[in-house]
């Protein structure tokens, strides 16, 4: 009936086993994916970081060579723009000259055609018939005169040069060409600013999210230090910036009876336990349903191992965590739950060997 009773209550258990090993699996597949989220997360943001970085920079690049454009848009509009006002101008003199001259041709003409009267009223002849009539010699006329006029005349025509007729056409052009690069250097100056203020949000967020989390962590590690160590004091600082995202980290600690120094002043066993103590403050911060311990304990002494094993429990009872602790240490064993071992009866053959150190205590207690 014993044995009936036990196979029962065996059966009961491993139905419980499995159910338990069930939900474990379950767990561990929403943790691994929780890390593996959190894992990720952190390359995503510098990823995203080096992209913004990336395009701010071809921003810029795109930006002083659109400037570049610009300007040289603005040197050759200004030198086109000089080229036109000294194209009107010559055209303008031209224009005044031409119309100076056509002027005194046409004077020229009336005074000949009235001196052409005069001459016919006067002495009733045509100019011609009368000079050929006065026979005057050829010395009297002042030819070199005539042609030196002649000559300035066309010197002046041949400065001008050909009247460039597409000036305003081409102005039209190089205003427009400066028209759509002031607006792509707008385009650029305005990607600029979203790009930096995207970058803003995300330091300012990341800061905020660093903050908040250091303040939780420096809480836990307060806490835990005081356990582990029966007193003293910790603390966590960020130093050698202001700004979080490029600070340091600093742990000072103050074991009872001691001053304040850093971590690396301390004993082996002392920054063991502060080590500890920082570690379990960060996953108090976000608790998993598993976590190993390898060989935690092996710098302590038995009292600090006592004090190890009790936040191990309150820690357990706290955020439903298992904790598989692999150790060498009697002490700690002897706090554990249940016990897994390696044996090996027969030579080359090992066997695993489970304990449940709490069923033993009742079948002791029972007997």
């Amino acid at each position: 009936a014993a044995i009936a009773t036990d196979l029962t209550l065996w059966r009961e258990r491993a139905g419980r086993a499995d159910a338990a090993a069930a939900e474990l699996a379950a767990r561990q597949q929403e943790a691994e994916r929780e890390r593996q989220e959190l894992e990720t997360a952190p390359d995503a943001f510098l990823a995203r970081r080096r992209a913004l970085s990336a395009e701010i920079q071809a921003a810029d690049r795109r930006r002083r060579e659109a400037a570049d454009r610009l300007s040289g848009a603005e040197r050759a509009l200004a030198a086109a723009e000089r080229a036109a006002r000294t194209a009107l101008d010559h055209l303008a003199q031209s224009r005044e000259q031409r119309a100076a001259a056509e002027a005194r041709v046409e004077a020229l003409g009336r005074r000949a055609a009235d001196m052409t009267r005069s001459i016919a009223d006067t002495f009733g002849l045509a100019p011609a018939d009368l000079l050929r009539e006065a026979a005057l010699p050829a010395e009297e006329l002042d030819i070199p005169a005539a042609e030196t006029r002649l000559s300035t005349l066309r010197a002046d025509r041949e400065r001008l040069g050909p009247v460039n007729l597409r000036a305003d056409e081409e102005l039209e052009e190089a205003e427009g060409r400066r028209d759509r690069l002031r607006a792509e250097g707008d385009d650029l100056l305005e990607a600029i600013k979203r790009l930096r203020h995207a970058i803003s949000s995300l330091n300012r967020e990341g800061r905020e999210r660093l903050n908040a989390a250091f303040s939780v962590v420096d809480g836990h590690f307060r806490r835990l230090f005081t356990t582990l160590f029966g007193g003293g004091e910790a603390e966590l600082t960020l130093v050698d910036s202001d700004d979080p995202l490029e600070a340091g980290l600093e742990i000072t600690a103050r074991p009872p009876g001691k001053r304040p120094q850093s971590l690396s002043l301390l004993s082996g066993g002392e920054q063991a336990l502060t080590a500890t103590a920082l570690i379990f403050a960060v996953f108090l911060t976000n608790p998993s349903p598993i976590c190993v311990l390898d060989e935690v304990d092996a710098p302590l002494d038995d009292s600090n191992v006592e004090r190890f094993c009790d936040l191990l429990r309150t820690m357990a009872g706290e955020t439903q965590t298992r904790f598989l602790v692999i150790t060498h240490n009697p002490i700690t064993m002897a706090r554990m739950d249940r016990l897994f071992g390696v044996t090996m009866a027969e030579r080359g053959i090992s066997q695993l060997v489970s304990v449940d150190l709490q069923a033993a205590e009742r079948l002791r207690d029972a007997g």
